[in-house]
């Protein structure tokens, strides 16, 4: 592993342990160059797995843009950063467990949604609003009339 500061090409692993979510394993490195400290994390990938938009694109997933859009529907609401990385490692988990190399936007949001709901109601309908595209209260309260039901 290359050191981040000095880009010394090999570095010494002085802790290894099982991440906070149990899916990755955090290891603490030291560089014999400059003597600096810095953790990496490993993560086990079956597979890659491609996301179809809705405009026919393709992109790779990616665990920091899902992590990066909870983290902004959850701004300022009383969740935690722990919270917010099982929700990614639970998503991802569903995501390829159905054994497919794609899914699509829709399945990835729809398993956002979800994971939303069941962690921040404000947060859920921060999310679903952009996901939705909301223009106006009438969509908020068409969202909260099809939970309704649904519950």
């Amino acid at each position: 592993m290359r050191c981040p500061f000095c880009s010394h090409e090999d570095t010494n692993v002085k802790d290894s342990r099982a991440s906070d979510d149990g899916r990755s394993i955090r290891r603490r490195r030291e560089c014999p160059a400059c003597g600096r400290r810095f953790t990496t994390f490993e993560r086990f990938q079956v597979q890659q797995i491609l996301v179809a938009k809705r405009d026919n694109r393709k992109e790779l997933f990616e665990r920091e843009k899902l992590s990066k859009s909870l983290m902004t529907a959850l701004r300022k609401r009383p969740v935690t950063q722990q919270q917010i990385a099982q929700m990614v490692s639970d998503i991802e988990q569903q995501l390829t467990e159905n054994g497919r190399s794609e899914v699509t936007s829709k399945e990835v949001g729809d398993a956002v949604l979800a994971a939303l709901k069941a962690v921040d109601f404000i947060g859920y309908m921060r999310y679903a609003s952009v996901y939705h595209d909301f223009s106006g209260p009438e969509d908020v309260m068409r969202l909260m009339a099809i939970d309704k039901q649904k519950a």
